[in-house]
């Protein structure tokens, strides 16, 4: 199941099916103005993406002062129970900004550098994907390394559900990988990949002598008070959990159960709208990184609007770039932005239509990356209008 969110390259397929949904909202106003709602644009949005089949969405908007969130649809499709604000969802790649702070900070400790080759650090790196040359800390964090992406060397079977069940280790992810080719000259491009954030997960626990997942509880989760934030399997009878589907052959199949990719560092996390919005606050003011780590994070090392762990967007009202967390899987998108003083953040999560994998039917990969395009829109539209009466 992919994590790969290529949203640089826009699609421009769109569907429409019919569903109806529910709506749920805190009692938060909306900024008070003369002029129209700056949630207006986005609620219709969302409407349009229930119209569309989407099972669920939620929003969460942050401003100084300010706080909006609802949710919409219902959190499954067999029990139709209402989606609410608080609700946990997969948010797949966004797990890679998480990822990358714990990274980050092992530079702070001087255990490594930036630029420094991980080649003998990582182990099995070198045995399972025989890199063609020394690979840095910075290109794995900002794809640049030219890795065989993991997805790509896994089955391709169209009847996907026993996979669902056949956990996908880092080191199991770095073998899998390095049965692809790795082309020498693919070295120092942009190239998205999750078997780079494989190898920075063994490269936390090589250097932490810890597991992954105890790293990113004590070092991220707890310091930034991420309540709802786990990389642990997710209890599918647990209330308040929004589950996603696809379709196989025509027939949908919940693909909620995250045991093949909990505590994945390139995409295993499970959290809240609230959460995500907390990390990103927490993040782009200073408190989760030195200002120096920021700097670095920020900053592409290649042609794509990646640094390193974050997305990069224009701000409508700012000189500097807004930055993103994008996530994709099957059965669910989440998009993240925040300004880049941390002042302002907007996390929307969609169960999206059940739809076909890519391997029964490709236009369906490009219906997700439209849907996650859209999402990336319309929040940084609301950011737009909320921040523009303040310059």
């Amino acid at each position: 199941m992919s994590t790969k969110n290529p949203i640089w390259r826009r699609a421009t397929l769109a569907f429409v099916l019919l569903v109806s949904g529910c709506t749920n909202s805190t009692d938060e106003p909306a900024p008070s103005s003369s002029s129209p709602s700056p949630f207006v644009s986005l609620e219709n949005q969302v409407q349009l993406f229930l119209n569309e089949g989407a099972v669920a969405a939620v929003v969460q908007i942050r401003w100084p002062g300010g706080e909006w969130s609802k949710a919409y649809g219902v959190r499954d499709l067999e029990t139709r129970t209402p989606a609410q604000p608080t609700d946990r969802t997969q948010i797949a790649s966004v797990t890679k900004t998480m990822t990358a702070v714990a990274v980050l900070k092992l530079v702070e400790d001087h255990l490594i550098g930036l630029d420094d080759p991980v080649n003998d650090v990582i182990p099995g790196f070198t045995s399972a994907l025989k890199p063609p040359a020394p690979i840095t800390v910075r290109q794995l964090l900002s794809h640049t390394s030219g890795m065989p992406e993991v997805n790509e060397a896994g089955p391709q079977d169209v009847d996907f559900r026993h996979a669902l069940s056949q956990k996908l280790t880092m080191e199991s992810g770095l073998k899998l990988a390095g049965t692809l080719p790795w082309p020498a000259a693919s070295v120092g491009s942009f190239k998205y990949s999750n078997t780079n954030y494989l190898a920075l997960g063994l490269l936390i626990e090589e250097l932490r002598h810890t597991p992954f997942n105890q790293v990113m509880q004590e070092e991220v989760f707890e310091p930034l008070g991420l309540k709802n934030t786990s990389l642990k399997p997710v209890d599918l009878t647990a209330p308040g959990l929004l589950h996603g589907y696809a379709t196989i052959r025509g027939e949908r199949v919940d693909v909620t159960d995250n045991t093949a990719w909990a505590g994945n560092p390139a995409g295993g996390a499970t959290s809240t709208v609230e959460d995500v919005n907390l990390f990103m606050a927490a993040l782009f003011t200073g408190r989760a990184i030195s200002s120096a780590s920021l700097r670095e994070m920020k900053t592409s090392p290649g042609f794509a609007p990646y640094g390193l762990g974050i997305w990069e967007h224009s701000d409508g009202c700012s000189k500097e770039s807004r930055h993103e967390g994008l996530g994709s899987l099957w059965g669910h998108q989440t998009t993240a932005v925040s300004s880049a003083d941390g002042r302002y953040q907007a996390t929307m999560t969609v169960t999206v239509p059940p739809l076909p994998t890519g391997l029964e039917d490709p236009a369906s990969e490009e219906k997700r990356s439209f849907m996650n395009g859209r999402m990336e829109s319309t929040l940084n539209e609301a950011l737009d209008r909320l921040c523009m009466p303040a310059r």
